[in-house]
């Protein structure tokens, strides 16, 4: 049978609280506010303190601001300390000043006030996965991008063009006649038929019987 260990921290967290439970309802108590609303103050102080640290954690590591999170915080730990260091003394419970009845009085609704501004805030969880990761959009938007229309294979061998009688055309030098090729190549790849002699006259930009005779270097 495994034995039973004491942690030491625990216990001490313990003690700690009980008695600024005690402080906490003596303070309320002596503020005017008797029976089981002396002993509802100490649970809304430290509910409040317990909201604000778990907001914390969840902030932190996140990134995001925490200052309201420290804000409420250091008011419910302001609200436990001060209990504990006005019982210890130094203030007459038997006659607590009008500001403080007033503050004790005013503290339920600030309490509310800060657990429900803690735990209605947004999480950053819930925020991150909101937002659509860069690459799902970038994926739908190729999902709704139209499909490219087919290109014809550019491998294809160009038909011939009509033979021109050569024994009337001009010279034609061989830069132009390669150039004149690609022209070909490319009108034949984009519109899948062989280039006329007048397409290619003005692609090229030269005279008509210029034009009879590149073509029939092209045959």
């Amino acid at each position: 049978m495994r034995s039973l260990r004491v942690d030491a921290v625990l216990v001490q967290a313990v003690i700690a609280g009980a008695l600024s439970f005690a402080h906490l309802h003596d303070l309320a108590a002596a503020a005017g506010q008797d029976g089981w609303k002396a002993w509802a103050y100490p649970i809304s102080v430290d509910l409040l303190l317990v909201a604000a640290w778990r907001k914390l954690r969840s902030l932190r590591p996140a990134g995001e601001p925490v200052r309201a999170a420290w804000f409420w915080f250091a008011t419910a730990l302001a609200a436990s300390l001060g209990a504990n260091v006005a019982t210890a003394g130094l203030l007459d419970l038997d006659h607590v000043p009008d500001w403080l009845s007033i503050l004790v009085a005013g503290w339920p609704a600030l309490a509310f006030l800060g657990g429900t501004l803690l735990v209605h805030s947004p999480s950053p969880a819930l925020e991150r996965q909101e937002v659509p990761a860069p690459e799902m959009t970038e994926a739908a938007d190729l999902e709704r991008a139209p499909e490219p229309e087919p290109v014809p294979d550019a491998a294809e061998p160009v038909p011939a063009l009509p033979a021109a009688p050569t024994s009337a055309l001009p010279a034609v030098p061989a830069a132009l006649v390669a150039h004149a090729r690609k022209v070909a190549d490319d009108h034949h790849a984009r519109t899948g038929t062989s280039i006329d002699t007048d397409t290619l006259r003005v692609r090229l930009g030269v005279p008509a019987q210029l034009a009879d005779a590149i073509a029939a270097h092209l045959t």
